[in-house]
């Protein structure tokens, strides 16, 4: 059988390293290993966006703790290949293979309680993203690599203060070419947002419910000429709304 080299790639990543986002920082400070975090006890991703998987992953590991989140300060969300760090010594693939390109986003839905409430039918609004720079061809996820496993955003100044969910998501498109291949790995921080913000968000979306499996973000193609994963030098809107503005 002739494999393109599309199909060479993507069967090449199928069985590499999968991750999970297991800690937060905030402003500097790690918070702990799955301190706040709601995450899963293994790193498969979610596949199927009708799924209410789809929101917050397996959810199989709670902890009880409320992360403290000013306003406006630096949030980190750490990945890694397994619960607490590299699967085993020397692991290529840590905190997940280079070849699983994609964006990685930041989600927040109020809520009373954010040790106990459920993460099933929430409203959602996106705060951050990162994409795919064109110029450079660097995507999100090569950023957290680069980071250590750490990807890092600004929480919104103007975030009204209260209980959310933070939902981090990376969406890994290395086989989005073929239905049902964009991975979804995402886990939930419980966090209580302080400072003077008085946002309400207008318009939000739930998940299941923001995607929709052939969205053009979802199902794509990210290979161009001899199988760089440029998107074939054009631009990338990651899929659901665009975060807020302040």
């Amino acid at each position: 059988m002739r494999l393109s080299i599309t199909s060479l790639l993507a069967y090449t990543a199928v069985a590499s390293a999968h991750t999970i986002f297991q800690n937060l920082r905030v402003n500097g400070q790690d918070q702990g290993s799955l301190k706040g975090i709601r995450a899963p006890n293994q790193n498969n991703p979610v596949q199927d966006v009708s799924s209410p998987d789809i929101a917050c992953g397996q959810v199989a590991l709670k902890s009880d703790a409320v992360i403290t989140v000013p306003a406006g300060a630096k949030v980190a969300s750490w990945w890694q290949h397994v619960i607490g760090g590299a699967q085993f010594p020397n692991d290529v693939d840590n905190p997940i293979a280079a070849s699983h390109k994609g964006p990685v986003t930041a989600w927040l839905a109020k809520v009373d309680n954010a040790a106990s409430a459920s993460h099933a039918g929430l409203s959602w609004f996106k705060v951050a993203e990162d994409g795919f720079d064109v110029g450079s061809n660097v995507w999100g996820v090569d950023n957290m690599i680069k980071g250590g496993g750490w990807h890092e955003f600004t929480m919104p100044q103007c975030i009204a203060p209260g209980q959310y969910l933070l939902r981090v998501e990376l969406l890994a498109l290395h086989s989005a070419h073929q239905q049902n291949g964009a991975q979804f790995y995402q886990s939930c921080a419980q966090i209580e947002i302080t400072g003077s913000g008085s946002f309400s968000p207008s318009e939000t979306v739930k998940f299941p419910g923001a995607y929709q499996q052939n969205d053009p973000a979802i199902l794509t193609n990210i290979y161009g000429t001899a199988g760089a994963t440029n998107n074939g030098g054009k631009p990338y809107t990651p899929a659901g709304p665009r975060p807020i503005t302040c």
